[in-house]
């Protein structure tokens, strides 16, 4: 079978399910022809992305998140508008995207979360069927946690979910735990996508907290809590070093962003404080360490996906760096949870393989073959959006 990825490039959490995927696909006799990455002018294909897919890579003019240079909140209306005046640009990504598909002849299209796949076949239905991977989609779950209040963010999230899969086969929602399929939709809940890396690695329960943040305001919060607990030894990764190893005293050391050293620490740490990234508190929780899960401001996502993880034993959701929290909740960990979630995860290669299956010849699968939707159901129910 001949797969052709689109992937969001925000953040490293799509681009890393995409590599894993890619893994899975490959092990099985499959062919990636290539991916397009969604990139905007200031978030380029990353490195660790481009070096290891196994197929050709075009970059693709994409909308991406707006933040606060300073503080690092998420600003969705600087996000609407920036999205709205480039609207040309992105209209010839999805041209990009279609031409695509009618050069390279895949017989699936799989897509990361990029809001342009849908689009395109939204607007230009291509025939070749296309699947959708992201944690997002389990936002269509029933027993998905949202934050109180904060009605409108649920509806965008919603909303912006169902345009990433519009015209989509299925939509695999990536979830920490095993989750029953809803009757009548196209959502099927499957084990997350990690790196191999992570995967083999010998967890050891190590004495120092490892903390990973892009979040300036962060860094001033971790200051404080190292004041309130200076005998606590924590190593910190963060965008404001570029040195391997800055020692700021005798228990506490900043380190640049490095993925495969952050990957080294978290197998020999005692627990993680980190935002509320899907991949990064996966990763944690497949090595058993605990997690103190710390939304970026006005992330609604993150702030869903920290729930979700405290839901499901990950560790404890927090909107600042409390250590407290983190202490409190570490003799209550429940080290079966990490195991019930490899076994979860170890049964992901057969789900991912049975749904390509379904994807390319439905009539195989017991339920009726389903044309594309024509319309988007109201932003604001529960379920994914309908065929009729």
């Amino acid at each position: 079978m001949r797969l052709l990825f689109l992937v969001q490039g925000e953040g490293r959490g799509h681009l890393t399910q995409a590599l894993s995927f890619a893994q899975l696909v490959e092990t099985a006799g499959h062919e990636v022809v290539g991916a397009l990455v969604g990139v905007t002018q200031n978030r380029p294909t990353p490195s660790f992305f481009s070096e290891q897919f196994p197929a050709p890579i075009t970059p693709l003019p994409s909308p991406g998140l707006v933040y606060h240079t300073r503080t690092n909140a998420l600003q969705p209306s600087r996000t609407a508008l920036k999205a709205v005046l480039n609207a040309r640009t992105y209209r010839r990504s999805m041209r990009q995207i279609r031409d695509a598909i009618e050069t390279l002849k895949p017989d699936l299209v799989i897509n990361f979360y990029e809001l342009l796949g849908g689009l395109t076949y939204g607007f230009y239905r291509p025939t070749v069927p296309m699947l959708c991977v992201a944690h997002q989609y389990l936002a269509f779950h029933p027993r998905f946690p949202f934050p109180k209040g904060q009605l409108l963010d649920r509806l965008l999230f919603k909303l912006t979910s169902r345009l990433t899969a519009w015209g989509a086969r299925e939509l695999l929602a990536l979830s920490f735990d095993q989750q029953p399929d809803i009757p009548g939709s196209r959502v099927r809940v499957v084990p997350p996508l990690l790196r191999r890396e992570a995967t083999e690695r010998n967890p050891t329960s190590g004495d120092f907290l490892l903390a990973y943040t892009t979040h300036p305001g962060l860094v001033s919060q971790l200051v404080k809590a190292h004041q309130q607990h200076p005998d606590l030894p924590m190593r910190c990764y963060h965008a404001g070093t570029q040195a391997a190893e800055e020692r700021i005293d005798a228990t506490l050391t900043y380190h640049a962003i490095h993925s495969q050293r952050f990957l080294e620490a978290m197998q020999d740490c005692r627990a993680v404080v980190t935002t509320a990234g899907f991949e990064a508190v996966c990763e944690a929780f497949y090595l058993g360490k605990p997690v103190l899960m710390i939304p970026q401001p006005n992330h609604f996502e993150q702030a869903c996906n920290a729930l979700d993880g405290q839901r499901a034993g990950v560790g404890v959701a927090s909107n600042s760096f409390d250590l407290s929290r983190l202490l409190a909740f570490i003799p209550h960990y429940d080290a079966d949870a990490s195991q019930q979630f490899r076994a979860w995860y170890g049964r992901g290669y057969y789900l991912f393989l049975a749904a390509l299956n379904r994807a390319v010849n439905p009539e195989s699968s017991n339920r009726k073959p389903r044309q594309r939707s024509k319309t988007l159901s109201a932003a604001g129910n529960g379920s994914i959006f309908t065929t009729k």
